[in-house]
């Protein structure tokens, strides 16, 4: 099973895909919707009265957003999702493309790195 890099050229996100790069959006405008350019791995109290099996080891770490993007991998079925996605962004929104990318971003920055 194929797995996609993501790579940051010239301050726009692209995702390899079958047909060559694929334009996410602009790193700028990711780093803001999460919160900044570093994200401080933590776990809720909740979570880990429910998964006591968890590594927690990385909680407190800070992360660089920027290289984590750079380490993201996908599949092809999540490609092929984003490429769906429109590229435009509605007025003062950002572009459903980015929107889903940033939302798996925080799904990875939510799980940490241990």
């Amino acid at each position: 099973m194929s797995r996609y890099e993501t790579f940051i050229e010239d301050g726009t996100i692209y995702v390899g895909s079958p047909d060559g790069p694929l334009e996410v959006g602009g790193l700028d405008t990711a780093i803001e919707v999460v919160g900044g350019p570093s994200w401080t791995i933590t776990y809720s109290e909740d979570l880990k009265e429910r998964h006591p099996e968890i590594d927690t080891s990385d909680e407190g770490l800070t992360v660089d957003v920027a290289d984590m993007i750079n380490a993201m991998t996908h599949s092809e079925q999540f490609v092929e999702t984003l490429s769906a996605q429109p590229a435009e962004a509605a007025e003062d929104d950002i572009s459903p493309r980015l929107g889903l990318f940033v939302g798996k971003l925080l799904e990875n920055l939510d799980s940490g790195v241990a």
